[in-house]
């Protein structure tokens, strides 16, 4: 038997000790498989000698709401995190859910110079206290690394490093650039990067690289730095200079982490940050990846850690590390910026990054709460999933030869961190292994504004018109509904939007009942499945002060179907079903009853149906420490039904 701790121990200053994984996208179906094919022996021992359930997720099951129902112990009403876009109702202006950063908001203006009065700020949006506040409260020390949600790190004693929702320089999630003198090659913007055309002439190119944009000039345009490159004409290599510093690197090689201040204003006003460089292509065209421009653990120009030295003492132990929240480049596998064994080197690189920085930390824990957050499982189950599912739409059996056992190859890594965590288990010491969500093949898009189009609760003013501004086309005085974001649907509703048409109250409820049955009624025609199993009303599935603040409907998809990727921003495609095409293979985003979750720890899980919303109580449970106010869950060790 694993040793474990039997009682919670009410001393707040005790030798109890809590060690949390969390991986997110851990699928429950997946791991048995893997188990049951002998990959995963340290998950097999910690089932068979503790215990295994699945963990429902919270509604909708997407990482910022999942890992908020975790981090407070209340769902999406009492941490007001709904999905990952938000919009005001007034303006229906669109924004990312967890955090907001913002430049000055006033300036004088010098001829091309505009100076700044005041700073930026980066502002935490979800709402709520975090176990580790209430963990600090009471003496408990802890580690909190990379958990999602939490950029701005909230004030804490602990050692914290912000996770998912942590922007790149530029204040974007993840902006890569993609230099190329291919004249087939479209310019400009593509979806998370930017194409950027160049010209090799004597053998060498130059360039900029992109950082945030300036403040201190009149529109702040972005501020940028030049960059050369030495192409051998003979060999496929070449010479990158940076800022005085030069690098060779080989076709299909990568640098190192390039340090880079881009200089605001002259003589100060210096922001640091750092990117790799990925030579993908020498001759007989020329093609250079650069990463996003992340945030420098070492000097970060936005707060990402608690200490604010924490970051820096994490790159003086384990090296220079992603600090963008999501570290895997998925949106330049989508555009074809980079092939699948290139992106996997990319992914590959954010794992040794994270196991380092685990192997420096975890040895020093001997009191406490020790939380670890792993990325890969989730990113990599997105991108592979088509690889190892013949049914899927992108299936292609020669990429399945060469890269089909991606998805398992990174479950046996996880499975080797559990192996280092095991042998430290004492009477003292509880485990918990979590993930926020599963996992599930992502077949066809279900474009629910344009079935909203279609059955008449959505108007457009022009058919043909064609504009990238969300709802940019809706008339509004004729649309009664709209969708938003991956699993929301919105009542245009009077006095909330500002062109709402339908009165609160009975008229609201009635028609959500109305769409609700119709949605539950959709059929795909060619599998003859349903596309949605489960529509959940708002008013129903969420407890708290931000209840009303989201969507007004929950839409569950089947397995197999997620909302279009056009759909998600407020715009029309043409057709209500369509094969999802894109490397984007497997997903999460559905009816959260098809898509749970795991929890396993060192101990009996009492819990029959243990839920996200418990793993707070359950921590705070450890150290005597009653729930807060506004918690819905209960320790997973104590019997009974979780609340979801």
């Amino acid at each position: 038997m694993l040793p474990s701790c039997r009682s919670a121990r009410a001393n707040p200053h005790s030798d109890q000790r809590l060690i949390i994984l969390g991986i997110d996208g851990m699928d429950p179906q997946l791991l048995h498989r893997f188990m049951r094919e002998g990959k995963m022996p340290n998950f097999a021992k910690l089932e068979a000698q503790g215990d295994f359930r699945q963990l429902t997720t919270s509604i909708p099951p997407q990482s910022p709401v999942a890992w908020s129902n975790l981090i407070t112990g209340m769902n999406a009403g009492g941490h007001g995190i709904f999905d990952f876009i938000h919009r005001d109702p007034k303006t229906l202006g669109l924004y990312f859910s967890a955090s907001r950063v913002e430049g000055p908001k006033h300036a004088i203006h010098l001829g091309s110079w505009a100076i700044p009065l005041g700073g930026g700020s980066a502002e935490q949006l979800r709402k709520g206290t975090a176990f580790w506040q209430i963990l600090d409260q009471h003496g408990i020390p802890n580690t909190i690394f990379r958990i999602p949600s939490n950029f701005p790190p909230v004030p804490a004693k602990g050692k914290t490093l912000s996770g998912m929702g942590t922007p790149d320089l530029r204040g974007t999630y993840g902006t890569f650039s993609f230099y190329t003198d291919d004249p087939m090659a479209t310019p400009g913007a593509v979806e998370g990067g930017q194409v950027i055309p160049v010209q090799v002439e004597n053998s060498r190119v130059t360039a900029n690289l992109i950082g945030p944009d300036n403040s201190f000039r009149k529109g702040s345009p972005p501020a940028t730095e030049p960059f050369s490159v030495a192409v051998d004409p003979l060999e496929s290599v070449a010479k990158v200079t940076v800022q005085g510093r030069e690098f060779v690197l080989r076709e299909g090689e990568w640098s190192d982490w390039i340090r880079v201040e881009f200089q605001l204003i002259p003589f100060f006003g210096n922001v640091k940050g750092m990117c790799r460089f990925y030579l993908k292509q020498a001759h007989p065209r020329f093609q250079l990846y650069v990463s996003p421009i992340n945030i420098d653990p070492a000097d970060p120009a936005l707060p990402i850690s608690t200490p604010s030295s924490y970051s820096r003492l994490l790159t003086d132990e384990a090296g220079e590390f992603h600090t963008q929240g999501i570290a895997e480049d998925t949106k330049a596998l989508s555009d074809g910026m980079l092939d699948d064994k290139e992106y996997l080197q990319q992914a590959r690189t954010v794992l040794a990054e994270h196991r380092r920085i685990f192997d420096a930390e975890f040895p020093k824990f001997d009191q406490g709460v020790f939380f670890f957050y792993f990325s890969s499982l989730d990113l990599n189950s997105h991108m592979f999933w088509r690889l190892m599912d013949p049914k899927h739409p992108e299936y292609d059996a020669t990429l399945a030869a060469q890269n089909g056992s991606a998805i398992a190859d990174f479950y046996q890594q996880m499975d080797q961190v559990l192996g280092e965590v095991l042998p430290r288990l004492d009477n003292h010491t509880t485990l918990l292994v979590l993930s926020d969500h599963g996992f599930a093949p992502y077949y066809r898009s279900f474009n629910l504004n344009t079935w909203l189009l279609h059955n008449g609760y959505s108007k457009l003013k022009n058919a043909s018109l064609n504009s990238s501004e969300p709802f940019a086309n809706v008339d509004w005085t004729q649309t009664r509904a709209y969708g938003l974001g991956l699993n929301g649907l919105y009542i245009n509703l009077r006095g909330r939007e500002s062109s709402g048409i339908v009165e609160p109250g009975t008229a609201a409820d009635s028609l959500m009942a109305e769409i609700r049955a119709k949605l539950l009624a959709v059929y795909d025609p060619r599998t003859k499945q349903p596309v949605i199993t489960r529509v959940d009303l708002a008013s129903e599935a969420y407890q708290g002060p931000y209840a009303r603040e989201g969507p007004d409907l929950l839409v569950g998809y089947n397995r197999g179907y997620r909302a279009g990727w056009q759909t998600i921003l407020g715009a029309f495609p043409s057709e209500e079903l369509e094969d999802n095409t894109n490397p984007w293979s497997g997903d999460h985003c559905m009816d959260y009853t098809l898509v749970p979750g795991v929890l396993l720890s060192n101990r009996k899980i009492a819990a029959d149906t243990p839920a996200l919303t418990d793993i707070a109580p359950t921590i705070l449970a450890e150290f005597g420490i009653a729930k807060a106010k506004g918690m819905i869950g209960q320790s997973v060790f104590q019997p009974g039904r979780a609340t979801q």
